[in-house]
C-alpha cells in the first residue's frame, strides 16, 4: 500500500522540484538593461521670408459685359431687300457698314419732290424780291422825301417767299435723311448677338431687327470688400482720369484645355455699397478684347466668366512668404536659431495663388516652413532638410 502512494506521488514531486528550480534560476539573472529611445526630429522643407517693395493683390471674379450693347431697329418703314452676311448671329461688322437695306424707292420719290419744292421757292422768292425791288423804285420816284411803309414795297411778301424757302430746303433734308435711313448702319464696330428679320419682312421704327454689341472695349464688373479696396487704395466713387491710369487687372480663365489671360484695368468704381450683398463693385476695361486684346488668339468673349487678380498702384514694403507657408488663415511655422518649431501669428495683407504679404508677425530672413507637419507642437524639435536661396 505504501509503494503504491510513493509510485503515485513520484511525478508530482518531480514536477514541483523542476518548477522550484526554474524558479531559481530566474531570480538569480540579471534583469536585462533599458534603453531610452530619443525621439527623432521631424525633417521639413523650409525658405526665407524676404522683406520687399510690392503691390498689394486682390483676387476676384465677374463676368464679361459689353460695354456698349443695343436692340437695333430701323428709323424708318419698308420692306427688307438685302441683309449684309456680317449682319447674323456671332458675325462681326465694321462701323459705318451697311448691314440692312430698305426699299427706298419712296424715299427716291420724297426727295426728288422736295428738290422740286425747293426750286419753286426759289423761283418764287426771285420774283418777290424783284416786285418789291420795283415797288421800291416806284415810290421814291412819287415820294423822293419820304420812305415806304414794308406793305407798299411788297415787305411781307419776300418775307414769306423766304419762309416758304427754308421750309422746302427742311423738307428736302427730312427726305435726304429719311433715304439714307434706308440703309441701316452703325456707328461703332461691333457683333451680332441676335438676328430677328429676313429677307421681304415689312419692318416699321418698332420692329426689333436683331441684338448687337460694340467690341471697342468690355467690361467686367468685380466684387469687393472694404478691406480689398483699401489693398487696391482706391476710393468709393473712383474714376480713372485716361485709359492707363487706374489698377491693373489681369484677367484669366480656362478655355478647352488651355489657361488665357487678358489685361486689363479699373476705370471706376461704385459709389454707394451694394444693399444686398454689402459689397463695392469695380469695374474694368480690357480694349479691343476681339483683336488685340485678346489672348493668342481667344477673344475675351461677352459672357465669359473670368478670375480677376488687381494690383494696386501704390507701392509699400512688406514681408513676402510662400502660399503654402500659410497655415489656416493667419498661422505661420517659423524654424528658430535652434532648430525647434515656432507657430507663429501673422497680420496678412494680400493673399494670392502663389505669395502671402505679410504686415507683421515675421520677420525677413526667418525661416518659415513650407512642407506639411502633421501634429506640429510648439517648440518641437525639426530637421531642416532643405534651404531654398533667397532670390
Amino acid at each position: 500500500m505504501k509503494k503504491r502512494i510513493m509510485k503515485a506521488a513520484a511525478p508530482v514531486i518531480v514536477l514541483t522540484l523542476g518548477f522550484g528550480a526554474v524558479q531559481l534560476m530566474s531570480a538569480s539573472k540579471p534583469a536585462p538593461e533599458k534603453k531610452v529611445e530619443e525621439q527623432r526630429p521631424v525633417s521639413l522643407v523650409y525658405t526665407e521670408a524676404r522683406q520687399e517693395a510690392v503691390h498689394l493683390a486682390v483676387t476676384t471674379q465677374g463676368e464679361v459685359r459689353a460695354h456698349t450693347e443695343i436692340e437695333l431697329t430701323p428709323e424708318v418703314s419698308g420692306r427688307i431687300i438685302s441683309v449684309a452676311s456680317s449682319f447674323a448671329e456671332g458675325a462681326g461688322f465694321e462701323s459705318g457698314e451697311t448691314l440692312i437695306q430698305l426699299d427706298d424707292s419712296d424715299y427716291r420719290l420724297a426727295f426728288a419732290r422736295a428738290e422740286a419744292g425747293v426750286a419753286q421757292a426759289e423761283v418764287l422768292l426771285l420774283q418777290a424780291q424783284a416786285a418789291a425791288q420795283i415797288k421800291r423804285q416806284q415810290w421814291l420816284e412819287l415820294n423822293p422825301n419820304k420812305q415806304p411803309s414794308p406793305l407798299q414795297v411788297n415787305k411781307p411778301q419776300v418775307l414769306e417767299a423766304e419762309a416758304n424757302l427754308r421750309s422746302a430746303k427742311a423738307e428736302l433734308a427730312n427726305a435726304k435723311l429719311n433715304l439714307a435711313r434706308t440703309k441701316i448702319r452703325l456707328p461703332f464696330r461691333g457683333r451680332v448677338a441676335s438676328r430677328d428679320i429676313g429677307i421681304g419682312q415689312y419692318v416699321t421704327p418698332s420692329t426689333v431687327l436683331g441684338r448687337v454689341f460694340a467690341t471697342d472695349r468690355v467690361e467686367i464688373r468685380l466684387p469687393l470688400t472694404d478691406s480689398q479696396l483699401l489693398e487696391l487704395n482706391l476710393p468709393m466713387g473712383f474714376e480713372a482720369g485716361d485709359k492707363n491710369s487706374g489698377p491693373a487687372v489681369t484677367l484669366s480663365a480656362q478655355i478647352g484645355q488651355r489657361q488665357h489671360s487678358w489685361q486689363g484695368r479699373i476705370v471706376r468704381t461704385q459709389a454707394a455699397v451694394d444693399q444686398q450683398t454689402r459689397l463695392i463693385y469695380a469695374v474694368a476695361e480690357v480694349e479691343d478684347p476681339y483683336g488685340a486684346g485678346a489672348s493668342d488668339g481667344a477673344p475675351l468673349a461677352v459672357g465669359l466668366f473670368v478670375t480677376a487678380e488687381a494690383e494696386s498702384e501704390q507701392e509699400q514694403q512688406a514681408v513676402v512668404v510662400p502660399r503654402s507657408a500659410l497655415r489656416s488663415a493667419d498661422k505661420v511655422y517659423v524654424v528658430d536659431e535652434n532648430d525647434e518649431l515656432n507657430i507663429r501669428t501673422v497680420d496678412v495683407l494680400s493673399t494670392s495663388q502663389n505669395r502671402v504679404v505679410l504686415a507683421g508677425g515675421i520677420a525677413d530672413g526667418e525661416r518659415v516652413v513650407t512642407s506639411t507637419v502633421a501634429n506640429a507642437v510648439d517648440g518641437m524639435k525639426v530637421q531642416p532638410i532643405t534651404h531654398l536661396a533667397r532670390n
